[in-house]
């Protein structure tokens, strides 16, 4: 799945959700790139649901958003 964030420094995530709800090949196009490779391989293989729960509602700096919170976006729209 591709989904375009919207109010960060990241232009487009990748991921896929398994038949078991568990998160795939997370990648981040743009952004804060050593930030973003852990961010990657930390929820990789973590439950779907999980993931969206546990990053929703972060911030960066003075933004009302972040690239985990768009993700955790993300996935709540395809869980």
């Amino acid at each position: 799945m591709s989904y375009k964030p919207s109010g960060v420094c990241c232009r487009m995530m990748n991921f896929e959700i398994d038949s078991d709800n568990k998160l795939r090949d997370v990648e981040f196009i743009g952004g804060c790139d050593g930030n973003l490779k852990g961010i990657s391989k930390l929820v990789e293989g973590m439950d779907a649901k999980k993931v969206s729960d546990l990053l929703i509602g972060n911030t960066c700096g003075n933004k009302c958003t972040s690239c985990p919170d768009q993700l955790a976006k993300a996935i709540a729209e395809n869980i």
